[in-house]
């Protein structure tokens, strides 16, 4: 069931919202969000995204096809979204409420450090298998 979910930076400069089809959160490993996070990503796809128009909004064109949002003033990771708009993933611990999220996914598990276990058992994609989905999708 569809629900519309908020979140905010960590210093509230920067809120979006947008809608949900499950608490379902995935993981991505890839370099690029590593980097970007510090990290793992913890992500979830997302539609409707809204961001409010805000002077420390940053967007990073990350590759020909994406972009990631962040706040310029306390560097919190915000959201994914291909450039056209038409895919998006927002950050599940960016969320106000981010209680029930069930962890189902995780991705560019080709990139993923030997040191990263995790012991739920996920769907797992590698880079070529996540960017041949996006293709066989059309985005």
């Amino acid at each position: 069931m569809a629900e519309t979910v908020s979140g905010k930076c960590l210093c509230g400069s920067v809120q979006f919202q947008a809608t949900i089809d499950a608490r379902h959160a995935e993981i991505c490993h890839c370099h690029m969000c590593q980097t970007w996070a510090g990290g793992i990503t913890i992500l979830t796809e997302c539609s409707d995204l809204e961001v409010s128009d805000s002077p420390d909004l940053g967007l990073y064109r990350a590759s020909e096809w994406g972009e990631r949002g962040f706040c310029k003033k306390c560097g919190s990771s915000l959201f994914w979204r291909m450039q056209d708009g038409s895919h998006a993933n927002i950050s599940v611990t960016a969320l106000s409420d981010a209680s029930g999220f069930e962890l189902v996914k995780e991705i560019f598990i080709d990139e993923k450090p030997d040191w990263h276990s995790f012991t739920q058992h996920t769907k797992q994609m590698t880079g070529a298998e996540v960017i041949a989905a996006f293709a066989a999708n059309g985005e």
